[in-house]
């Protein structure tokens, strides 16, 4: 159920990146508009093919943008942190959901209905170019995933993704080595890389065996990040001749 009161209770829009060039008392008065909820641990946000059409506003938690295949396996397109929003899409083209998204943490959400949202972006250019370079990162990132699928093993999908999640860990350009913490869980990575937990699960081991990885209780330090690129980028030949099966 919403609650009213959760808009009342400071201007928690505040945290939203999209909105940033708002003035405090628009601010409020967007707060006050939308609807807002506290989500459950793998509680449904939002169904693949639902006629909602209200976009979300992440205040706190952490949510996965999720789809499934015909044979049911879940494949992850993203997880967002808190400042995020989703749901634009539908609010422009009044089309049918395309994703499922799961609270991965308990999350409070303000939704807010479609035409405020487009109000908001005609009459806020600063808002409307966010939008956009928004939008243009989901094509950037989606043409990015479709190269990977066509060109790559499972395997080296898997070190991919690695390398993805190790780079927004990374301390500094001079250092080599780093910790990613905490580490995301093998069926994270599967739904990631569009393969399977085994598969992840063998990778990962081949790359402990190896010395690129190391595991630190629910950490995993990246000890060579410039080998895992390049077998990142390597024939699926040279990885079985560089690895244990």
């Amino acid at each position: 159920m919403s609650d009213p009161a959760l808009a009342n209770s400071g201007n928690r829009l505040e945290g939203i990146p999209l909105l940033a060039s708002l003035t405090r008392e628009e601010l409020t008065d967007l707060a006050k508009r939308c609807r807002w909820r506290r989500y459950r641990l793998h509680e449904q946000i939002v169904d693949r093919d639902s006629t909602d059409s209200d976009v979300y506003f992440l205040v706190s938690g952490a949510v996965q943008i999720v789809n499934y295949s015909l044979a049911g396996r879940e494949i992850a397109f993203a997880t967002l942190p808190p400042g995020s929003f989703f749901g634009e899409l539908s609010a422009i083209d009044g089309e049918p959901r395309s994703a499922t998204v799961v609270a991965v943490k308990e999350s409070l959400l303000a939704s807010m209905p479609a035409p405020i949202f487009l109000q908001l972006a005609s009459r806020h250019p600063e808002v409307g170019l966010r939008l956009l370079r928004r939008l243009a990162s989901i094509v950037r990132t989606n043409t990015e995933r479709i190269m990977d699928l066509s060109t790559l093993g499972a395997v080296q999908r898997v070190y991919v993704e690695l390398i993805r999640v190790a780079e927004g860990c990374r301390p500094g350009s001079q250092v080599r080595e780093w910790q990613i913490s905490p580490a995301p869980t093998q069926k994270e990575i599967a739904g990631l890389a569009s393969t399977t937990r085994e598969t992840v699960a063998r990778s990962m081991s081949m790359l402990i065996s190896g010395g690129i990885l190391a595991r630190e209780g629910r950490a995993i330090r990246v000890r060579d990040f410039d080998r895992l690129q390049r077998l990142a980028g390597a024939m699926q030949a040279e990885l079985n001749e560089g690895f244990p099966a």
